[in-house]
């Protein structure tokens, strides 16, 4: 209480200068009558510049605390907003998404009565944003919300500033403060994925704000709010019933994995498992994809309870196996992979894809087969089976392997009929067994078609094998 004691004398110094020119012979001093509102006090003093900057960017606060009323302002200092800053991992507060940074200036003002410093108690009140705020007056001077009160009684037309060393953090989201959640939900880029995590079960954020199974911690794959657009994500409700599956389908659960220990990878990606189902990282030393078309673009942002790893194309966990792709295509208006289809059946394939795998397809599209001579069901039909078989297995690569775009290299690729293909990344082609020419084209768009069962790559000619 001395140290509030000798602010408040500092105070009283400052106004005695004040009163001094305001005195009366006849009269003696005259009372001070404070001509600023709180809002003007806060543009006037250097010390609450960045207070005065956030506030700026709601007219309503600013209306609110410009105009009539008895208000309680708590002021951080703009140290307070430095730390605060650290805390969130955030580099300014434009970082800070509107309604999350309206949240918390609201909680430092107190709308029912201007209180002066000789009227704090012990107790709790009720802030602006509607959370409470508990105060402790005790020898160490006034705390409220963990937040230690250095100045008082800064007096204004409509109120009462106290100046506090920390920027109160509402109750409803203090537990987020410091975790994996943090990075996001503080910063703007990532409104659509915190805005995914309030439209999905509990569960979700309370897996995201533990220490993970057995206390070892998470690691989160953070898609920013480009990377739900990326992946055709731009209503959350067409995905609503699914939102529980993508968001666990992001979270390594029991693990804190740095970038240097994600594992090495050649010619096939590396299954890592996660709350809602198995992701597949290729680090093959020109970054880190996940599933062939996920780029990670930023790591090792640490959080209390783990690790994140911000992506730039949103996850989707894949519901189908390549044999339900390929026939819900060919069920398609307009149809593809048609020929596929029925080529698959006339070489008693079209249960093949069903089952476990991995495989990895280059699949031929409609128009392939009829360049190759086969426009039609009935010039399948009419071929032998072992032949079309023959056709079929040099498309598929022979080790069980989920091999994405991003692993692939230039040479050789083995495949089921025991023929190679050769890779050529510089073209985008695929060379068949035949030595065909032209080769065949990966069709850019249709990489990496994600199966529960493997990959496919449309390509746009049949690959022949050598005989």
């Amino acid at each position: 209480m001395k140290a509030l004691k000798n602010l408040r004398n500092l105070s009283f110094l400052f106004l005695g200068l004040i009163l001094v020119t305001a005195c009366s012979d006849d009269d003696g001093p005259a009372p001070f009558v404070p001509t600023n509102s709180i809002i003007e006090l806060a543009d006037a003093t250097a010390e609450l510049s960045d207070l005065y900057s956030a506030l700026e960017k709601y007219p309503d606060l600013v209306t609110l605390l410009s105009g009539d009323g008895t208000f309680t302002v708590f002021a951080p200092t703009n140290t307070a907003f430095d730390d605060l800053l650290v805390a969130i991992g955030q580099n300014s507060i434009d970082d800070i998404p509107e309604d999350v940074l309206k949240n918390v200036l609201q909680y430092h003002v107190y709308t029912a009565a201007a209180l002066p410093a000789s009227a704090v108690t012990t107790g709790t009140i009720i802030m602006a944003n509607g959370e409470d705020a508990d105060v402790v007056v005790d020898s160490n001077g006034v705390a409220i919300a963990n937040a230690q009160v250095t100045a008082v009684d800064g007096l204004a037309t409509n109120g009462i500033v106290h100046i506090i060393d920390s920027v109160m953090i509402p109750p409803s989201i203090l537990p987020i403060v410091g975790t994996i959640v943090a990075p996001a939900y503080f910063n703007k880029d990532f409104t659509t994925l915190i805005a995914a995590v309030n439209a999905a079960d509990p569960s979700i954020l309370e897996l995201l704000l533990s220490d993970g199974a057995d206390g070892n911690g998470l690691t989160l794959f953070a898609p920013t709010n480009d990377a739900f657009t990326a992946a055709g994500i731009t209503d959350l409700s067409a995905v609503g019933n699914i939102v529980d599956g993508v968001l666990g389908y992001h979270v390594i659960n029991g693990a804190t994995i740095m970038s240097s220990m994600l594992p090495d990878t050649d010619g096939s990606a590396a299954e890592v498992g996660t709350a809602g189902g198995n992701i597949y990282i290729t680090n093959a030393g020109s970054g880190v994809f996940i599933n062939g078309t996920t780029e990670v673009v930023d790591v090792d942002i640490m959080g209390s309870n783990g690790v994140v790893h911000v992506i730039d194309r949103t996850l989707i966990p894949p519901t189908q196996t390549i044999n339900e792709i390929v026939a819900g295509f060919a069920s398609g208006t307009p149809g593809e992979f048609t020929l596929l289809a029925a080529a698959l059946a006339r070489a008693d394939l079209a249960d093949f894809f069903s089952g476990d795998g991995p495989y990895t397809v280059f699949a031929p599209t409609d128009a392939a087969f009829a360049a190759a001579n086969f426009p039609d069901v009935a010039s399948i039909n009419a071929a032998a089976p072992t032949a079309v078989a023959g056709i079929l297995t040099h498309h598929v690569v022979k080790p069980n392997a989920y091999v994405f775009s991003t692993d692939l290299s230039n040479g050789a690729v083995p495949m089921l009929n025991d023929q190679d293909v050769t890779i050529d990344l510089g073209t985008l082609t695929v060379q068949d067994a035949a030595g065909s020419d032209p080769a065949a084209g990966l069709v850019p768009t249709l990489l990496n078609v994600h199966a529960t069962n493997g990959v496919i790559h449309v390509i746009d000619k049949v690959l022949l094998p050598s005989s």
